[in-house]
């Protein structure tokens, strides 16, 4: 069980690396690729708007990532909820205001995870 949390947990903080990438350097470039219905000529006026979200997502897969270092089980468990929860939030919160895909890609790794860590308890 232990592995499969850690493999969890590493896959939600690798996502969020990489929004914190695509946001931050990528958004005019691939971001047209990717959103292709929001109007192209909107990508550079919102470079700096999405480059804030991507600092956020940083700050979420940093604080993931913490928990690899974490040695104390009580802590690490705490640490990763916290985080999780955090992901989570921001993912329903996607999910009703944007597309319900966001659900599926941000959220529900981070709800298994964490129903995880409980059941290790």
């Amino acid at each position: 069980m232990e592995i499969t949390i850690k493999i969890i947990i590493g896959f939600v903080a690798f996502l969020h690396l990489y929004f914190m990438y695509f946001e931050m350097f990528a958004w005019t470039t691939k971001g047209r690729k990717v959103f292709k219905n929001f109007p192209s000529e909107l990508f550079e006026p919102t470079k700096s708007m999405a480059a804030n979200q991507g600092l956020y997502n940083g700050f979420l897969a940093a604080g993931l990532i913490w928990t690899y270092f974490i040695t104390d089980l009580n802590w690490q468990t705490n640490i990763a909820i916290f985080f999780l929860v955090c992901v989570a939030i921001a993912g329903i919160y996607g999910a009703l205001t944007v597309t319900k895909k966001i659900f599926f890609v941000q959220a529900l790794p981070a709800l298994i995870a964490i129903a995880l860590l409980i059941y290790r308890g």
